[in-house]
């Protein structure tokens, strides 16, 4: 089989991938803001608007928005992430702790999950 067959392959795979892994983030946090009482829970399947819908539901400044557009600012997004995320639990009813989490790699998976389909 010709090396540019396994990379075309491999390829399709990581769009596959990809896009079921933005449907289900979209899902969750559709589910979120609907169960936070978020107006505009559609905003979760547009780009950059998925963020700013974040920050709505976890009660955070909008203009941090700015910092993820800032070439050496993005670099601490992954603290700010885990402050949004930490938000988004407490807002659920969730320890904050599980917002922790989000940088653990498996478990950052499940856990959007478990913060919108859990009671």
């Amino acid at each position: 089989m010709p090396e540019s067959d396994v990379n075309t392959g491999l390829l399709m795979v990581q769009i596959v991938v990809g896009i079921i892994g933005y449907v289900y983030m979209a899902i969750c946090l559709q589910v979120i803001a609907d169960k936070t009482g978020t107006d505009n829970g559609w905003l979760a399947w547009i780009p950059i608007a998925n963020i700013y819908l974040m920050l709505v539901i976890a009660d955070k400044p909008i203009w941090w928005l700015i910092l993820l557009f800032i070439p050496c600012v993005n670099i601490v997004w992954i603290v700010f992430q885990i402050l949004i995320w930490m938000a988004i639990a407490e807002e659920r009813g969730k320890p904050s702790w599980l917002g922790i989490l989000i940088i653990v790699p498996i478990i950052n998976i499940a856990i959007p999950g478990i913060l919108a389909f859990s009671d």
